[in-house]
């Protein structure tokens, strides 16, 4: 095996970051990220406070035991390896409620932290449903209950908005220079999104501070590229093989890209020499990502989970799915996309198949199903809608919805049970028990869900025939007969 390890540099203290959503994409990319520049560069400047808003108050609490300190491991392929050890984290909070409904243990450390004048930048991966914006409209949803929450108790927020927009408050009040906010999500337009989150909460609260959040805040736009598995047994004892024995290590492929916006009025490192691409506009780059990868992750996830297919690597092996996703990517995803001179989608597309057949991934199909009815729009259906509109069909979406819809039924086509973790879970389980076996009253329901599926494309009678008869293929004659169907 080929390995290399790479300790990490001792701790300064100095915190200039603070990161709202400390999950494994956060540990395995932007921390990395700023790990190799530290090393680099030898600027202790830019330490880490990462917290957690709502869940895993365990990882909070099990890396400050550890010291703040964990490994990466970065998988080129299973006998390719680079351990990292990462040390640019300084601090790890939790402002998530207690047991009792309390309002979180390090809300007000968080909420310091953040109007702090060493705070430069502020980014964020809460996944997007954490901005609670209405999938369709980019409106914020202020009948959410964590959102009408925060209005009724702005100085407690418990919300990525709500703390954003406090935070600001508080050093207006001070007259503290505004944070940055960095958008690491995968969403198109995410910082623009990001500000209309916070700028539609700030207005519920005070029209002053509105405006001032307007006219003062940065909010650039990124794109993040790295794949980041949940950690399964089998990783942790690989891991322990190595030597390793660190219950917060992350792994991930070797592969890791970074564009964002440059817009930094309160500086930013010069991350540069470590990869990432500072540019004038994101936009291309987002959206080639969230329909040519995200995309084809979102068609496998579900089609190959019906078929009871566990991981992206077993699914992209098998020679159907695997030419659904190159016609999917070029025939269908590309077309859509205006890039800058010299980028190669065909090149791009046939990269992403050779990064998903990874085999030392375990990039399980249920993590990325998660959440659909949020991602599905940005990563399928806005271009499939631009494709409806220049009278262009997309057989490949058409299928994908269709296994979507089958999927939130919570049992594949094997008859095994699993768990529908999406916010509008509820509904969904309402419309199957509502039309049973009725699939065409089934898939016209699902398409009229406004939340999700762009009124104009819910409208086009060529896409709703086209989902309604790879439904009914998938369901009656299962995944090769519908993949054959194409």
């Amino acid at each position: 095996m080929n390995q290399q390890c790479i300790d990490a540099m001792p701790k300064s203290g100095q915190i200039g970051f603070v990161h709202l959503g400390l999950g494994a994409f956060h540990r395995a990319h932007q921390a990395v990220y700023l790990e190799r520049y530290r090393q680099r560069s030898g600027d202790t400047g830019w330490g880490v406070c990462s917290a957690n808003l709502r869940s895993s108050i365990g990882l909070v609490d099990g890396l400050s035991v550890a010291g703040h300190r964990y490994h990466v491991a970065e998988y080129a392929d299973s006998e390719s390896i680079t351990l990292r050890e990462i040390g640019v984290i300084e601090e790890t909070l939790f402002s998530g409620r207690d047991g009792a409904g309390n309002w979180g243990r390090d809300g007000e450390a968080l909420l310091a932290r953040m109007a702090s004048a060493d705070t430069r930048i502020v980014t964020l991966t809460v996944t997007e449903k954490g901005y609670f914006l209405n999938p369709a409209s980019g409106e914020l949803r202020v009948d959410d209950p964590m959102i009408i929450g925060d209005i009724a108790s702005p100085r407690q927020p418990r919300t990525a908005p709500g703390l954003l927009v406090e935070a600001l408050a508080r050093r207006r009040e001070a007259g503290i220079a505004p944070f940055t906010v960095l958008s690491c999500d995968n969403m198109p337009d995410n910082g623009k999104r990001t500000r209309q989150a916070v700028m539609q909460l700030a207005k519920q609260r005070d029209a002053e501070l509105a405006s001032w959040i307007a006219n003062k805040v940065a909010f650039p736009c990124s794109m993040v590229d790295r794949i980041v598995p949940a950690m399964t047994d089998g990783d942790f004892e690989r891991l322990a093989a190595l030597g390793v024995n660190d219950p917060n290590a992350v792994v991930c492929e070797a592969f890791s890209q970074w564009v964002v916006e440059d817009n930094f009025p309160m500086g930013r490192p010069d991350w540069e020499a470590e990869g990432v691409e500072m540019v004038a506009d994101v936009a291309p780059f987002e959206t080639m990502k969230l329909r040519m990868l995200n995309g084809s992750h979102s068609l496998l996830a579900y089609l190959g989970a019906l078929a009871g297919i566990e991981t992206v690597y077993d699914s992209v092996n098998q020679g159907e799915l695997r030419a659904l996703l190159r016609r999917y990517m070029l025939e269908e995803a590309a077309p859509t996309l205006q890039m800058p001179e010299g980028i190669d989608l065909d090149a791009y597309a046939e990269s992403l198949l050779a990064r998903f057949a990874n085999d030392s991934l375990r990039h399980r199909l249920q993590q990325i199903a998660m959440d659909g009815s949020q991602k599905l729009p940005q990563r399928w259906l806005t271009g499939t809608l631009e494709r409806a509109n220049a009278g262009q069909t997309s057989p490949c979406v058409a299928l994908g919805m269709a296994a979507w819809i089958r999927y939130t039924a919570g049992e594949d086509l094997l008859g095994n049970s699993y768990s529908v973790d999406d916010p509008l879970a509820a509904r969904f389980a309402s419309l199957h028990q509502a039309h049973g076996s009725d699939s065409t009253a089934l898939v016209a329901a699902f398409l009229a869900i406004d939340d999700v599926v762009p009124n104009a494309l819910a409208k086009d009678k060529a896409f709703a025939q086209a989902v309604l008869a790879a439904y009914q293929t998938l369901t009656q004659g299962g995944l090769r007969e519908a993949l054959a169907a194409l």
